[in-house]
């Protein structure tokens, strides 16, 4: 009943703000009337800030067209690469024509920013994916608003957000081999269940993540949004935060946790610094401050549009995090695609690096929150576990504005690029493994196939020969790339050999055989080989073998 009295109290101040609005403008202007008056300043300002405060925020774009890199100027292109009932995965792919940006963008990091689902839209994250956009590929969750998201797609839970998370890091992984994973607040949880998840099960884990201001362990430092969570009773929050969005929206029926009440509870947390805050913009518009009004609407526009979540995810989440604790207890199953469910065990990641990081101030998760994801990723290497605290940071400062940008960032980039060749190490080993099989086997087929014919038959010494040329460009490959160009012309010397004195009656027709089968050979190889020929060959051959010496030389 909540939420149609909420809409009904809306739509019956819309055309208020739209009045607001328009009387704004109509004092605000200096070629109206009413804005010669020498309060039309003041009646300007005033009726902006009503409408402001009355106005319906939707939900904003990221806008981001361009970035300055190095003094290049980078095109980006926003678009979806997953879309999901619940969720798109956005990606920011950067253009230009300059031949140096370009390679160098293309060698730089893949990153999954993963953005909260907690009341805002992720483009509360504009600043961090901008920043992140000059040294890294960015993707990042783009979370739907609930009550757009019709019945018949069934319902959302804790578990689907775990398993959208291992989804598009997978996605990544197919399209660049591996990535990174950034998680911003309360996505921490479900970003570190869901590595947890693919470690257990033997799976690739992502290069390295960056945890931010998230609950791991909400038992530390509890704060004000901590208590309400801890204080009321599962009962409690299904009886009066749950409602059904209105037949008004393609959500009609669904259960939620509406946006507007999640928004009522961010601005009780400090009203008094709302109601400067709000205060500072009136005088700045009496003043003609333009910038300064102009950073108050951009906060704003933001702070003020909020989404609704699914209520079994909203739920599931009070329970699991700020009730019952069970990531940290060890306690907690998540059931995944195939209907099975799993247990989450952190102490299981060994090959991701992990970073953590927490403001000095912040009021939503308190010190050593984040921080706790250390003490339960046991399994990883004590030099690949960093924990990073930003002076004079809160909440938001961690991850946008300045301290964002000249603090944690700096931070965060370095520990990507400190751990971003960590497959790379252990790629060549398996390959170099198969490939010695692989290269022995032409050599052997090599010997009987100069047996047809009695007049070749003795310079068979030649593919013989050409065994210690197999050994040094197998003992020299230092990256996989390499054996590929090398299997070839091996592979096809040994079939080089057979048509030729086949095809030709005649013995002279034989000398020149012999270096050309040769010749494949020693051009991947170093010299050596050729004069091993006359140390295997009988006196007969020593001719042609020394001819084939001179040609060469």
């Amino acid at each position: 009943m909540l939420y149609q009295i909420y809409e009904t109290q809306r739509s019956l101040m819309e055309p208020f703000a739209d009045f607001a609005q328009a009387a704004a403008k109509l004092y605000g202007s200096s070629q109206s009337p009413f804005g010669k008056n020498t309060l039309s300043q003041r009646m300007s300002a005033g009726y902006d800030l009503l409408y402001r405060l009355g106005k319906d925020y939707e939900k904003p774009v990221f806008g981001l067209q361009t970035i300055n890199a190095d003094g290049v100027d980078i095109a980006i292109q926003e678009r979806v690469e997953i879309d999901k009932p619940f969720c798109e995965l956005r990606r920011f792919k950067r253009f230009t024509d300059d031949a140096n940006t370009l390679t160098k963008l293309k060698g730089q990091p893949a990153v999954l920013i993963v953005a909260p689902l907690s009341g805002h839209y992720a483009t509360l994250l504009r600043d961090t994916v901008k920043t992140m956009l000059k040294d890294h590929k960015v993707y990042i969750t783009d979370w739907k608003n609930a009550r757009l998201i019709p019945l018949s797609e069934g319902e959302f839970h804790l578990d689907d957000y775990v398993n959208y998370v291992q989804e598009f890091i997978r996605h990544l992984q197919g399209i660049y081999g591996n990535c990174h994973v950034m998680s911003v607040c309360q996505p921490t949880v479900p970003v570190l269940a869901a590595v947890s998840l693919m470690a257990s099960r033997g799976d690739l884990t992502p290069l390295s993540m960056i945890m931010m201001g998230g609950p791991i362990d909400a038992r530390k430092s509890p704060t004000a949004v901590n208590n309400l969570a801890m204080n009321k009773s599962y009962e409690w929050f299904e009886s009066n935060v749950i409602y059904k969005v209105p037949a008004s929206f393609p959500g009609a029926g669904r259960k939620v946790y509406p946006g507007f009440l999640q928004h009522t509870g961010f601005v009780a947390m400090n009203p008094n610094h709302h109601a400067k805050s709000h205060f500072d913009y009136f005088k700045d518009l009496v003043k003609g401050d333009d910038v300064g009004a102009e950073v108050h609407r951009k906060f704003y526009d933001e702070y003020n549009a909020v989404l609704d979540m699914d209520a079994h995810y909203y739920l599931e989440t009070i329970s699991t995090v700020f009730q019952d604790f069970k990531l940290v207890n060890g306690t907690w199953n998540v059931r995944g695609l195939d209907g099975k469910t799993e247990l989450v065990k952190p102490q299981d990641i060994t090959q991701t690096a992990l970073l953590t990081v927490e403001g000095e101030l912040d009021d939503i998760s308190g010190s050593g929150q984040t921080k706790a994801a250390h003490d339960l990723c046991s399994g990883i290497a004590t030099k690949n576990q960093r924990h990073y605290e930003a002076a004079g940071a809160g909440h938001y400062g961690i991850f946008s504005g300045r301290r964002w940008r000249d603090l944690v960032y700096p931070e965060v980039k370095a520990f990507i690029q400190a751990h971003n060749t960590i497959a790379k190490v252990a790629a060549p080993k398996p390959v170099a493994a198969a490939a010695a099989p692989a290269l022995a086997t032409p050599v052997a087929k090599a010997k009987p196939a100069a047996k047809p014919k009695a007049a070749p038959a003795k310079p068979k010494a030649a593919p013989v020969a050409a065994a210690p040329a197999v050994a040094v460009p197998v003992a020299a490959v230092a990256a996989p790339v390499v054996v590929t160009p090398v299997v070839a012309p091996i592979a096809a010397a040994a079939p080089a050999v057979k048509p030729k004195p086949a095809a030709r009656a005649k013995p002279k027709a034989v000398a020149p055989a012999a270096p050309a089968a040769v010749k494949p050979v020693t051009a991947a190889s170093t010299p050596a080989p050729a004069v091993k020929l006359t140390a295997v060959a009988s006196p007969a051959p020593k001719a042609v073998a020394s001819k084939s010496v001179k040609r060469k030389a």
